[in-house]
Protein backbone atom coordinates (compact mmCIF):
# COMPACT_ATOMS: atom_id res chain seq x y z
CA UNK A 1 0.00 0.00 0.00
CA UNK A 2 1.74 3.36 -0.95
CA UNK A 3 0.53 6.15 1.05
CA UNK A 4 1.13 9.38 1.19
CA UNK A 5 1.82 10.86 5.32
CA UNK A 6 0.63 14.49 4.88
CA UNK A 7 -0.43 14.97 0.78
CA UNK A 8 1.01 18.26 -0.32
CA UNK A 9 2.35 19.28 2.74
CA UNK A 10 5.85 17.70 2.30
CA UNK A 11 6.57 20.19 -0.70
CA UNK A 12 7.81 23.16 1.08
CA UNK A 13 6.38 26.24 -0.28
CA UNK A 14 7.89 29.17 1.43
CA UNK A 15 6.96 33.20 -0.73
CA UNK A 16 10.16 34.26 0.37
CA UNK A 17 12.14 30.88 -0.77
CA UNK A 18 10.69 29.47 -3.89
CA UNK A 19 9.00 30.16 -7.06
CA UNK A 20 5.50 29.09 -8.70
CA UNK A 21 5.44 26.02 -10.29
CA UNK A 22 2.17 26.00 -11.34
CA UNK A 23 3.24 27.03 -15.13
CA UNK A 24 6.17 25.13 -15.39
CA UNK A 25 4.97 21.38 -14.86
CA UNK A 26 7.15 20.74 -18.42
CA UNK A 27 10.27 22.09 -17.33
CA UNK A 28 13.41 20.61 -15.72
CA UNK A 29 12.25 20.23 -11.65
CA UNK A 30 15.18 21.48 -10.62
CA UNK A 31 14.79 24.90 -12.51
CA UNK A 32 11.51 25.31 -10.36
CA UNK A 33 13.09 26.39 -6.99
CA UNK A 34 15.55 28.93 -6.24
CA UNK A 35 18.70 27.13 -4.82
CA UNK A 36 19.16 26.99 -1.00
CA UNK A 37 22.98 28.04 -0.79
CA UNK A 38 23.51 30.43 1.34
CA UNK A 39 23.11 31.12 5.47
CA UNK A 40 20.79 33.35 5.07
CA UNK A 41 17.99 31.19 2.71
CA UNK A 42 18.87 28.30 4.99
CA UNK A 43 17.41 30.60 8.11
CA UNK A 44 14.48 31.88 5.99
CA UNK A 45 13.66 28.05 5.28
CA UNK A 46 13.71 26.89 9.10
CA UNK A 47 11.67 30.25 10.55
CA UNK A 48 9.00 28.74 7.92
CA UNK A 49 9.12 25.33 9.37
CA UNK A 50 7.99 26.33 13.06
CA UNK A 51 4.48 24.96 13.65
CA UNK A 52 0.85 27.11 13.34
CA UNK A 53 -0.41 24.58 15.68
CA UNK A 54 -0.35 22.92 19.11
CA UNK A 55 -2.19 19.77 20.83
CA UNK A 56 -2.88 22.51 23.32
CA UNK A 57 -7.01 21.88 22.92
CA UNK A 58 -7.03 18.27 22.45
CA UNK A 59 -5.10 17.42 25.30
CA UNK A 60 -6.49 19.82 27.40
CA UNK A 61 -10.09 18.28 26.85
CA UNK A 62 -8.91 14.49 27.13
CA UNK A 63 -6.80 15.49 30.46
CA UNK A 64 -8.76 16.42 34.21
CA UNK A 65 -8.15 20.46 34.14
CA UNK A 66 -11.74 20.71 32.17
CA UNK A 67 -15.37 19.60 33.55
CA UNK A 68 -17.94 19.48 31.90
CA UNK A 69 -20.46 22.51 32.81
CA UNK A 70 -23.41 20.34 31.45
CA UNK A 71 -22.49 18.00 34.59
CA UNK A 72 -21.48 21.14 36.93
CA UNK A 73 -24.58 23.46 36.38
CA UNK A 74 -27.46 20.23 36.00
CA UNK A 75 -29.85 22.88 34.21
CA UNK A 76 -27.74 24.05 31.53
CA UNK A 77 -27.88 21.95 28.25
CA UNK A 78 -24.71 23.22 26.11
CA UNK A 79 -23.14 21.82 23.08
CA UNK A 80 -19.53 21.60 21.97
CA UNK A 81 -17.93 24.71 20.48
CA UNK A 82 -16.90 22.41 17.87
CA UNK A 83 -18.13 18.51 17.58
CA UNK A 84 -14.68 17.25 17.91
CA UNK A 85 -14.17 18.65 21.06
CA UNK A 86 -17.01 16.41 22.64
CA UNK A 87 -15.25 13.29 20.50
CA UNK A 88 -12.09 14.13 21.95
CA UNK A 89 -13.70 14.51 25.98
CA UNK A 90 -15.50 11.19 25.48
CA UNK A 91 -12.02 9.95 24.46
CA UNK A 92 -13.32 8.51 21.12
CA UNK A 93 -11.87 8.67 17.60
CA UNK A 94 -11.70 12.43 16.93
CA UNK A 95 -13.37 12.49 13.08
CA UNK A 96 -16.14 15.39 13.47
CA UNK A 97 -14.00 18.05 11.76
CA UNK A 98 -12.76 19.64 8.50
CA UNK A 99 -9.47 20.05 6.68
CA UNK A 100 -8.15 23.09 7.78
CA UNK A 101 -10.07 23.08 11.13
CA UNK A 102 -8.12 24.73 14.08
CA UNK A 103 -6.77 22.36 16.65
CA UNK A 104 -7.73 19.24 15.53
CA UNK A 105 -5.25 15.72 15.28
CA UNK A 106 -4.99 16.45 11.50
CA UNK A 107 -3.50 20.12 12.46
CA UNK A 108 -1.10 18.22 14.36
CA UNK A 109 -0.03 15.98 12.01
CA UNK A 110 -0.17 18.02 8.75
CA UNK A 111 1.84 20.80 10.56
CA UNK A 112 4.42 18.94 12.78
CA UNK A 113 5.19 16.78 9.41
CA UNK A 114 5.31 20.26 7.34
CA UNK A 115 7.92 21.17 9.89
CA UNK A 116 9.98 17.58 9.78
CA UNK A 117 10.02 18.13 6.04
CA UNK A 118 11.03 21.77 6.14
CA UNK A 119 14.24 20.48 8.24
CA UNK A 120 15.01 17.76 6.25
CA UNK A 121 14.79 20.34 2.71
CA UNK A 122 17.45 22.42 5.04
CA UNK A 123 19.82 19.10 5.96
CA UNK A 124 19.85 17.92 2.24
CA UNK A 125 21.00 21.86 1.05
CA UNK A 126 23.20 21.77 3.66
CA UNK A 127 24.90 18.64 2.58
CA UNK A 128 25.42 19.83 -0.76
CA UNK A 129 26.59 23.02 0.36
CA UNK A 130 29.16 21.51 2.73
CA UNK A 131 31.08 17.76 3.02
CA UNK A 132 31.13 18.48 7.17
CA UNK A 133 27.83 21.22 7.55
CA UNK A 134 28.32 20.50 11.16
CA UNK A 135 31.90 21.69 11.87
CA UNK A 136 31.65 24.43 8.79
CA UNK A 137 30.96 27.61 10.70
CA UNK A 138 28.54 29.45 8.00
CA UNK A 139 26.07 26.85 8.30
CA UNK A 140 26.82 24.67 11.57
CA UNK A 141 23.77 26.83 13.40
CA UNK A 142 21.45 26.26 10.97
CA UNK A 143 22.68 22.24 10.97
CA UNK A 144 21.93 22.73 14.74
CA UNK A 145 18.49 24.12 14.58
CA UNK A 146 17.19 21.30 11.65
CA UNK A 147 18.38 18.71 13.82
CA UNK A 148 16.66 19.62 17.21
CA UNK A 149 13.36 20.89 15.10
CA UNK A 150 13.26 17.60 13.92
CA UNK A 151 13.43 16.14 16.90
CA UNK A 152 11.07 18.16 19.04
CA UNK A 153 8.42 17.90 16.16
CA UNK A 154 8.63 13.93 16.12
CA UNK A 155 8.48 14.37 19.85
CA UNK A 156 5.37 15.88 19.85
CA UNK A 157 3.71 13.35 17.54
CA UNK A 158 5.05 10.56 19.32
CA UNK A 159 3.22 11.47 22.19
CA UNK A 160 0.54 12.30 20.53
CA UNK A 161 -0.20 9.46 18.66
CA UNK A 162 1.32 7.17 20.07
CA UNK A 163 1.68 5.26 24.23
CA UNK A 164 3.69 7.35 26.49
CA UNK A 165 7.38 5.52 26.64
CA UNK A 166 7.43 2.93 29.53
CA UNK A 167 10.69 1.13 29.06
CA UNK A 168 13.13 0.03 26.50
CA UNK A 169 11.43 -3.25 26.29
CA UNK A 170 7.80 -2.29 26.46
CA UNK A 171 8.32 0.51 24.66
CA UNK A 172 9.74 -1.91 21.88
CA UNK A 173 6.42 -3.06 21.82
CA UNK A 174 4.43 0.08 20.99
CA UNK A 175 3.65 1.42 17.58
CA UNK A 176 4.93 4.89 17.24
CA UNK A 177 4.80 7.35 14.15
CA UNK A 178 7.00 7.21 11.46
CA UNK A 179 10.23 9.08 11.63
CA UNK A 180 11.01 10.84 8.59
CA UNK A 181 14.64 11.96 7.74
CA UNK A 182 14.73 12.14 4.01
CA UNK A 183 13.18 14.70 1.17
CA UNK A 184 10.54 13.31 -0.07
CA UNK A 185 10.74 13.21 -3.80
CA UNK A 186 8.03 10.70 -5.03
CA UNK A 187 4.31 11.53 -4.79
CA UNK A 188 3.56 8.73 -3.10
CA UNK A 189 5.55 6.82 -0.52
CA UNK A 190 4.57 3.73 1.91
CA UNK A 191 5.08 5.42 5.21
CA UNK A 192 3.50 1.85 6.58
CA UNK A 193 7.20 0.30 5.55
CA UNK A 194 9.37 -0.73 8.37
CA UNK A 195 11.74 1.70 7.75
CA UNK A 196 9.40 4.90 8.59
CA UNK A 197 7.08 3.35 10.66
CA UNK A 198 8.67 2.92 14.34
CA UNK A 199 8.07 1.38 17.58
CA UNK A 200 8.02 3.82 20.44
CA UNK A 201 11.71 2.87 21.66
CA UNK A 202 13.09 3.68 17.76
CA UNK A 203 11.46 6.88 17.97
CA UNK A 204 12.99 8.02 21.08
CA UNK A 205 16.17 6.93 19.75
CA UNK A 206 16.16 8.72 16.85
CA UNK A 207 15.16 11.84 18.96
CA UNK A 208 18.27 11.54 21.25
CA UNK A 209 20.17 10.64 18.11
CA UNK A 210 18.99 14.55 16.48
CA UNK A 211 19.08 16.40 19.96
CA UNK A 212 23.08 15.11 20.28
CA UNK A 213 23.63 16.38 16.58
CA UNK A 214 22.26 19.66 16.98
CA UNK A 215 22.16 20.67 20.67
CA UNK A 216 25.68 21.91 21.05
CA UNK A 217 25.63 23.98 17.83
CA UNK A 218 22.82 26.16 18.45
CA UNK A 219 23.97 30.04 18.07
CA UNK A 220 21.50 32.37 19.20
CA UNK A 221 23.71 35.22 17.81
CA UNK A 222 21.90 34.14 14.40
CA UNK A 223 18.57 34.92 15.39
CA UNK A 224 16.96 38.63 15.03
CA UNK A 225 14.80 37.49 17.90
CA UNK A 226 15.93 34.46 19.44
CA UNK A 227 12.52 33.53 21.55
CA UNK A 228 10.76 32.60 17.97
CA UNK A 229 13.68 29.92 17.20
CA UNK A 230 15.76 26.68 19.10
CA UNK A 231 17.61 29.35 20.54
CA UNK A 232 20.20 27.55 23.38
CA UNK A 233 17.89 27.78 26.86
CA UNK A 234 14.86 26.28 24.38
CA UNK A 235 16.84 23.66 22.99
CA UNK A 236 18.08 22.86 26.57
CA UNK A 237 14.81 22.69 27.96
CA UNK A 238 13.58 20.18 25.14
CA UNK A 239 16.09 17.91 26.17
CA UNK A 240 15.39 18.20 29.65
CA UNK A 241 12.01 17.57 28.86
CA UNK A 242 12.75 14.38 26.42
CA UNK A 243 15.19 13.09 29.40
CA UNK A 244 12.67 13.70 31.82
CA UNK A 245 10.14 11.97 29.78
CA UNK A 246 12.80 8.88 29.01
CA UNK A 247 13.53 8.79 32.92
CA UNK A 248 17.17 9.59 32.08
CA UNK A 249 17.63 11.78 35.26
CA UNK A 250 21.07 12.86 35.19
CA UNK A 251 20.73 14.30 31.44
CA UNK A 252 17.14 15.64 32.32
CA UNK A 253 19.39 17.59 35.08
CA UNK A 254 22.74 18.36 33.15
CA UNK A 255 20.40 20.24 30.65
CA UNK A 256 18.01 21.68 32.85
CA UNK A 257 20.72 23.17 34.81
CA UNK A 258 22.56 24.32 31.49
CA UNK A 259 18.88 26.29 30.63
CA UNK A 260 18.19 27.69 33.90
CA UNK A 261 22.05 28.83 34.76
CA UNK A 262 23.66 29.39 38.17
CA UNK A 263 20.95 31.67 39.55
CA UNK A 264 17.27 30.39 38.23
CA UNK A 265 15.12 32.47 39.85
CA UNK A 266 16.26 35.74 38.58
CA UNK A 267 14.81 33.95 34.89
CA UNK A 268 11.54 33.13 36.18
CA UNK A 269 8.47 35.35 35.44
CA UNK A 270 8.42 38.50 37.02
CA UNK A 271 4.42 38.20 37.81
CA UNK A 272 4.80 41.23 40.30
CA UNK A 273 5.87 43.73 37.13
CA UNK A 274 2.82 42.34 35.36
CA UNK A 275 0.02 45.04 35.10
CA UNK A 276 -3.56 43.95 35.19
CA UNK A 277 -5.25 47.41 33.93
CA UNK A 278 -5.85 45.40 30.91
CA UNK A 279 -6.16 42.07 29.23
CA UNK A 280 -4.17 43.24 26.19
CA UNK A 281 -1.43 44.60 28.85
CA UNK A 282 -1.17 41.32 30.68
CA UNK A 283 -1.03 39.39 27.42
CA UNK A 284 1.86 41.41 25.90
CA UNK A 285 3.66 40.93 29.10
CA UNK A 286 3.60 37.45 29.14
CA UNK A 287 4.32 37.23 26.11
CA UNK A 288 7.60 39.60 25.73
CA UNK A 289 9.72 37.58 23.76
CA UNK A 290 12.60 39.65 25.69
CA UNK A 291 11.10 38.06 28.81
CA UNK A 292 14.32 35.27 30.03
CA UNK A 293 11.36 33.14 30.96
CA UNK A 294 10.18 32.73 27.74
CA UNK A 295 12.43 30.34 26.27
CA UNK A 296 10.40 29.43 23.13
CA UNK A 297 7.07 31.19 21.36
CA UNK A 298 4.83 30.01 18.82
CA UNK A 299 2.18 31.89 17.11
CA UNK A 300 -0.73 29.64 16.18
CA UNK A 301 -4.06 29.64 14.86
CA UNK A 302 -6.03 28.21 17.32
CA UNK A 303 -9.54 29.08 18.93
CA UNK A 304 -8.83 27.79 22.10
CA UNK A 305 -10.08 31.24 23.88
CA UNK A 306 -13.26 30.65 21.88
CA UNK A 307 -13.93 27.14 22.71
CA UNK A 308 -13.21 27.85 26.76
CA UNK A 309 -16.03 31.03 26.06
CA UNK A 310 -18.56 27.91 24.53
CA UNK A 311 -19.65 27.20 28.03
CA UNK A 312 -19.29 23.70 28.08
CA UNK A 313 -15.76 22.92 29.02
CA UNK A 314 -14.27 24.73 31.33
CA UNK A 315 -12.42 25.14 34.57
CA UNK A 316 -14.68 25.39 37.12
CA UNK A 317 -16.42 24.06 40.15
CA UNK A 318 -16.69 20.78 40.66
CA UNK A 319 -20.10 18.40 41.75
CA UNK A 320 -20.20 16.67 44.66
CA UNK A 321 -22.51 14.23 43.78
CA UNK A 322 -21.45 12.88 40.70
CA UNK A 323 -17.91 13.26 42.24
CA UNK A 324 -16.38 15.92 39.74
CA UNK A 325 -13.78 17.57 41.41
CA UNK A 326 -13.46 21.68 41.54
CA UNK A 327 -10.85 22.22 38.82
CA UNK A 328 -10.66 25.84 40.00
CA UNK A 329 -9.47 25.07 43.05
CA UNK A 330 -6.82 22.51 42.15
CA UNK A 331 -5.54 25.12 39.44
CA UNK A 332 -5.77 28.37 40.92
CA UNK A 333 -7.97 29.01 44.08
CA UNK A 334 -8.16 26.19 46.27
CA UNK A 335 -3.97 26.71 48.05
CA UNK A 336 -1.11 24.60 48.27
CA UNK A 337 1.48 23.60 50.72
CA UNK A 338 2.73 27.11 51.69
CA UNK A 339 -0.47 29.21 50.22
CA UNK A 340 -3.92 29.55 51.18
CA UNK A 341 -6.60 30.38 48.55
CA UNK A 342 -6.36 32.22 45.36
CA UNK A 343 -2.24 32.13 43.96
CA UNK A 344 -1.21 35.56 44.84
CA UNK A 345 0.54 35.91 41.22
CA UNK A 346 -3.34 35.17 39.59
CA UNK A 347 -4.85 38.18 41.38
CA UNK A 348 -6.50 40.41 38.66
CA UNK A 349 -5.99 38.07 35.82
CA UNK A 350 -8.79 35.40 36.12
CA UNK A 351 -11.39 35.75 33.72
CA UNK A 352 -14.80 34.73 33.12
CA UNK A 353 -17.49 35.13 30.32
CA UNK A 354 -20.82 37.24 30.72
CA UNK A 355 -22.75 34.56 31.58
CA UNK A 356 -21.79 34.05 34.79
CA UNK A 357 -19.12 32.48 37.05
CA UNK A 358 -20.98 29.21 37.30
CA UNK A 359 -19.92 28.54 33.69
CA UNK A 360 -16.35 28.49 34.23
CA UNK A 361 -13.49 30.89 34.60
CA UNK A 362 -9.82 31.20 32.65
CA UNK A 363 -6.19 33.03 32.74
CA UNK A 364 -5.37 35.61 31.01
CA UNK A 365 -2.93 34.06 28.89
CA UNK A 366 -5.12 31.91 26.10
CA UNK A 367 -6.79 35.33 25.16
CA UNK A 368 -6.67 35.79 21.26
CA UNK A 369 -5.05 38.17 19.08
CA UNK A 370 -7.40 38.73 16.20
CA UNK A 371 -5.05 39.79 13.15
CA UNK A 372 -8.05 41.55 10.61
CA UNK A 373 -7.99 40.97 6.67
CA UNK A 374 -10.86 42.71 6.19
CA UNK A 375 -11.51 45.57 8.54
CA UNK A 376 -14.54 46.20 7.48
CA UNK A 377 -16.35 42.88 6.97
CA UNK A 378 -14.40 42.20 10.60
CA UNK A 379 -12.75 38.85 9.00
CA UNK A 380 -9.11 37.87 9.86
CA UNK A 381 -7.40 34.87 11.71
CA UNK A 382 -7.62 34.16 15.25
CA UNK A 383 -3.76 33.84 16.86
CA UNK A 384 -2.84 32.58 20.24
CA UNK A 385 0.76 32.82 21.02
CA UNK A 386 2.15 29.37 23.36
CA UNK A 387 5.21 29.40 25.45
CA UNK A 388 6.38 25.35 24.58
CA UNK A 389 8.98 26.09 27.19
CA UNK A 390 9.83 28.07 29.59
CA UNK A 391 12.16 28.56 33.05
CA UNK A 392 9.41 27.55 35.37
CA UNK A 393 8.14 24.13 33.65
CA UNK A 394 12.40 23.56 32.97
CA UNK A 395 12.60 24.36 36.59
CA UNK A 396 9.94 21.73 37.55
CA UNK A 397 11.43 19.28 35.32
CA UNK A 398 14.78 19.76 37.34
CA UNK A 399 12.90 19.04 40.60
CA UNK A 400 11.45 15.78 39.40
CA UNK A 401 14.96 14.49 38.10
CA UNK A 402 16.15 15.51 41.40
CA UNK A 403 13.88 13.76 43.30
CA UNK A 404 14.46 10.51 41.27
CA UNK A 405 18.30 11.26 41.81
CA UNK A 406 17.71 10.68 45.61
CA UNK A 407 18.25 14.66 46.07
CA UNK A 408 15.04 15.56 47.92
CA UNK A 409 15.53 18.86 49.57
CA UNK A 410 17.38 19.90 46.18
CA UNK A 411 13.84 19.19 44.58
CA UNK A 412 12.36 21.05 47.49
CA UNK A 413 14.71 23.94 46.72
CA UNK A 414 13.58 24.04 42.91
CA UNK A 415 9.66 23.94 44.38
CA UNK A 416 10.27 27.28 46.76
CA UNK A 417 11.83 29.16 44.00
CA UNK A 418 8.75 28.06 41.73
CA UNK A 419 6.15 29.28 44.87
CA UNK A 420 8.18 32.27 45.34
CA UNK A 421 7.89 33.05 41.71
CA UNK A 422 4.31 33.04 42.35
CA UNK A 423 4.31 35.96 44.39
CA UNK A 424 4.08 33.20 47.81
CA UNK A 425 6.44 34.45 50.18
CA UNK A 426 5.79 31.40 52.74
CA UNK A 427 8.99 29.23 52.70
CA UNK A 428 8.28 25.47 51.20
CA UNK A 429 8.72 22.70 53.64
CA UNK A 430 8.62 18.67 53.78
CA UNK A 431 5.94 19.51 56.54
CA UNK A 432 3.68 21.69 54.53
CA UNK A 433 3.87 19.56 51.48
CA UNK A 434 3.09 16.48 53.71
CA UNK A 435 0.15 18.48 55.23
CA UNK A 436 -1.13 19.32 51.29
CA UNK A 437 -0.82 16.10 50.08
CA UNK A 438 -2.09 13.44 52.57
CA UNK A 439 -4.28 11.22 51.94
CA UNK A 440 -5.07 9.16 48.89
CA UNK A 441 -7.02 10.27 45.37
CA UNK A 442 -9.89 9.63 46.94
CA UNK A 443 -10.55 11.72 49.43
CA UNK A 444 -7.97 14.62 48.05
CA UNK A 445 -8.29 16.30 44.92
CA UNK A 446 -4.70 17.77 44.75
CA UNK A 447 -3.48 13.79 44.61
CA UNK A 448 -3.03 12.66 41.43
CA UNK A 449 -4.37 8.87 41.27
CA UNK A 450 -0.73 7.61 39.61
CA UNK A 451 0.37 4.79 38.23
CA UNK A 452 4.31 4.05 37.84
CA UNK A 453 4.99 0.53 38.52
CA UNK A 454 2.20 -0.68 36.21
CA UNK A 455 3.46 1.62 33.83
CA UNK A 456 7.41 0.29 33.92
CA UNK A 457 8.72 -1.89 36.93
CA UNK A 458 12.28 0.77 36.35
CA UNK A 459 10.65 3.23 37.69
CA UNK A 460 11.97 3.80 40.93
CA UNK A 461 10.12 3.28 44.25
CA UNK A 462 9.58 6.45 46.33
CA UNK A 463 9.10 6.71 49.95
CA UNK A 464 5.98 8.00 51.19
CA UNK A 465 8.20 11.53 51.65
CA UNK A 466 9.20 11.68 48.55
CA UNK A 467 5.94 10.27 46.94
CA UNK A 468 3.87 13.40 48.53
CA UNK A 469 6.98 15.62 46.82
CA UNK A 470 6.35 14.37 43.16
CA UNK A 471 2.76 14.79 44.23
CA UNK A 472 3.92 18.46 44.72
CA UNK A 473 5.59 18.50 41.84
CA UNK A 474 3.02 16.89 39.33
CA UNK A 475 0.29 19.39 41.48
CA UNK A 476 2.36 22.35 40.32
CA UNK A 477 3.31 21.06 36.59
CA UNK A 478 -0.34 20.52 36.30
CA UNK A 479 -0.83 24.75 37.12
CA UNK A 480 2.04 25.88 35.45
CA UNK A 481 1.08 24.23 32.55
CA UNK A 482 -2.80 24.77 32.17
CA UNK A 483 -4.58 25.60 28.78
CA UNK A 484 -1.05 24.21 26.95
CA UNK A 485 -2.20 20.20 27.74
CA UNK A 486 1.44 19.12 29.26
CA UNK A 487 -0.89 17.68 31.82
CA UNK A 488 -2.49 15.24 29.23
CA UNK A 489 1.69 13.82 29.32
CA UNK A 490 2.09 13.51 32.52
CA UNK A 491 -1.40 11.64 32.72
CA UNK A 492 0.19 9.51 30.06
CA UNK A 493 3.38 8.73 31.30
CA UNK A 494 2.09 8.30 35.38
CA UNK A 495 -0.74 6.11 34.01
CA UNK A 496 -2.87 8.66 36.30
CA UNK A 497 -6.58 7.45 36.04
CA UNK A 498 -8.39 9.98 34.94
CA UNK A 499 -12.58 10.34 35.81
CA UNK A 500 -15.18 12.45 33.26
CA UNK A 501 -18.56 12.69 33.52
CA UNK A 502 -20.39 14.40 31.11
CA UNK A 503 -24.03 14.94 29.71
CA UNK A 504 -24.98 15.32 26.39
CA UNK A 505 -27.02 18.74 25.08
CA UNK A 506 -29.93 16.82 24.30
CA UNK A 507 -29.39 13.86 26.95
CA UNK A 508 -30.44 13.99 30.76
CA UNK A 509 -28.91 11.36 31.96
CA UNK A 510 -24.92 11.68 33.19
CA UNK A 511 -22.39 9.24 31.78
CA UNK A 512 -19.12 8.29 33.87
CA UNK A 513 -16.45 7.19 32.20
CA UNK A 514 -12.58 6.35 33.75
CA UNK A 515 -9.38 6.03 31.67
CA UNK A 516 -7.13 3.89 33.38
CA UNK A 517 -3.46 3.40 33.34
CA UNK A 518 -3.56 0.87 30.95
CA UNK A 519 -6.45 2.29 28.35
CA UNK A 520 -5.85 2.44 25.26
CA UNK A 521 -7.70 5.29 24.48
CA UNK A 522 -4.56 7.77 26.09
CA UNK A 523 -3.59 6.99 22.38
CA UNK A 524 -4.85 9.57 20.15
CA UNK A 525 -5.82 8.09 16.49
CA UNK A 526 -4.11 9.19 13.29
CA UNK A 527 -6.22 11.53 11.79
CA UNK A 528 -9.08 9.80 9.53
CA UNK A 529 -7.43 11.41 6.22
CA UNK A 530 -4.12 9.34 6.69
CA UNK A 531 -6.29 6.06 7.21
CA UNK A 532 -8.10 6.56 4.88
CA UNK A 533 -4.84 6.72 2.66
CA UNK A 534 -3.52 3.68 3.82
CA UNK A 535 -1.50 4.29 6.90
CA UNK A 536 -2.42 1.85 9.70
CA UNK A 537 -5.16 2.96 12.40
CA UNK A 538 -3.95 3.15 15.81
CA UNK A 539 -5.62 0.21 18.29
CA UNK A 540 -7.70 2.02 20.48
CA UNK A 541 -9.77 -0.85 22.80
CA UNK A 542 -12.89 0.80 24.87
CA UNK A 543 -12.40 1.74 28.18
CA UNK A 544 -15.20 1.70 31.21
CA UNK A 545 -18.48 3.18 31.23
CA UNK A 546 -21.37 3.52 33.85
CA UNK A 547 -22.57 1.08 31.82
CA UNK A 548 -19.94 -1.24 33.19
CA UNK A 549 -20.64 -3.17 36.67
CA UNK A 550 -17.13 -1.88 38.01
CA UNK A 551 -15.52 -0.05 41.14
CA UNK A 552 -12.24 1.96 40.42
CA UNK A 553 -10.25 3.17 42.72
CA UNK A 554 -12.68 3.49 45.23
CA UNK A 555 -15.25 5.53 42.55
CA UNK A 556 -18.79 4.14 42.57
CA UNK A 557 -20.21 4.02 39.14
CA UNK A 558 -23.68 5.32 38.94
CA UNK A 559 -25.91 2.74 37.88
Amino acid sequence: MMVKLLGAAFFILHSSLFVSCADKLDEDPDSRWIKIDSSEKLGRLLTSGYPSSVPAVICELMGDNLVDNNVVVPATHNDAYSLFHEEAYKWEDINSYSTGEDDTPLEIWDKYYYGIATANHAIAAMQEMSDDPAHDPSIAAWWGEAHIMRAYFHFILVSVFAEAYKDETQSAQDWGVPYVTTVEEVVRVDYAKPEYRKKVSEVYQLIEKDINEGIDLIDDSKYTVPAYHFNRNAAYAFAARFYLFKRDYKNCLKYADLALGSNPASSLRKWASMSANTINTLLNAYNDEKAACNYLLLTTFSLQDRMLSACRYAINSGNTAEKVPATKDILYEGGGPNWSGRVPAFDGKIYRWGAGSEYGSWLFRVYEYFEYTNKIAGIGYVHIIYQPFTAEETLLCRAEAKLYLGDREGAIQDLGFWTASKQIDNALTQTGIDRKYAGTPENNIYLSDIHPQEMSTEFKTLTDEETRVLQCILHFRRIETMFEGQRWFDIKRYGITVHHAYRGPQDDAITHDYLQWNDKRRVVQIPYNAVDAGYPASDRALGFTDSDDIRIKGYQVAQ
